[in-house]
């Protein structure tokens, strides 16, 4: 990671200046290609119904350009751990990340149970970042596919509203299911391993994620959370084309 001068100044007046305001993300920008956002972060990270995480500057393999379009400050879903900045006080009110995740998405859920507590995650564009990626795992390692989507059946175990959950869950493993065999027809087969495995080890460990479940939702006081997109992001960006955050509409998001 390389830093721009001042980068902690605008983030430390946010939290500051917003008392319920627990974590900070900066704009993250690629250090190889400056003109443009990093895949982990960009602008700030959302989830869409089913779960799947995206961002502000970056859905799937579409990176955009930083043109000024994400200047404004903004609630978002989750902070990249890539770089953001947490209150020591929560993150350990939280018990701190949940370390079966290891290494992918640990702090989407560090920021989901965050926000079911009541607190806010905001993005900081004054505070620049430059991020050389890949730096646990490179983007095409069949491993970091295996942790996301397992990773991913995970949080949203944990952390998803009752009353949705079971419907939730039968429509990803319908998702990730077409997922595996877009990975298989293209000739990945290491990534169509991994989504299998993925899938494996969530269901052998289902019981370990309900009593994880159970902690979490027994201390909910806001069940209902912001900057979650209401739509699924895999119809609107392979089946309509909508390729660029921009593109989706605001009102479709809590």
């Amino acid at each position: 990671m390389e830093v721009t001068p001042n980068w902690i100044k605008p983030v430390v007046a946010m939290l500051d200046a917003m008392p319920g305001v627990v974590a900070v993300q900066p704009k993250i920008k690629s250090f190889f290609e400056p003109a443009k956002f990093e895949y982990a972060g960009a602008a700030g990270g959302y989830i869409d119904v089913y779960g799947y995480p995206f961002c502000r500057g970056r859905i799937f393999d579409t990176i955009e350009k930083d043109e000024g379009q994400y200047n404004e400050s903004n609630e978002i879903f989750w902070a990249s751990g890539a770089c953001f900045f947490v209150k020591a006080s929560v993150f350990h009110e939280m018990g701190g990340f949940d370390e079966d995740l290891f290494s992918h998405q640990e702090e989407i859920d560090l920021c989901w149970r965050m926000k079911l507590k009541g607190y806010k995650v905001m993005y900081c564009p004054g505070a620049e970042v430059l991020h050389y990626g890949g730096g646990a795992l490179p983007k095409s390692n069949p491993f970091k596919t295996y942790l996301n989507f397992r990773n991913n059946l995970i949080i949203l175990t944990k952390n998803h509203p009752r009353r949705a959950l079971r419907n939730m869950i039968f429509q990803r493993m319908i998702l990730d299911g077409i997922a595996a065999l877009r990975f298989l027809f293209t000739g990945n087969f290491g990534d169509f391993n991994a989504i299998l495995k993925a899938h494996m080890h969530f269901y052998g460990s289902f019981r370990k994620t309900l009593k994880k479940r159970r902690e979490v939702q027994a201390t909910v006081t806001h069940p209902e959370v912001s900057a979650i997109y209401k739509r699924s992001i895999v119809r609107k960006y392979f089946l309509q084309g909508k390729h660029l955050f921009s593109q989706l509409d605001p009102r479709d998001f809590y």
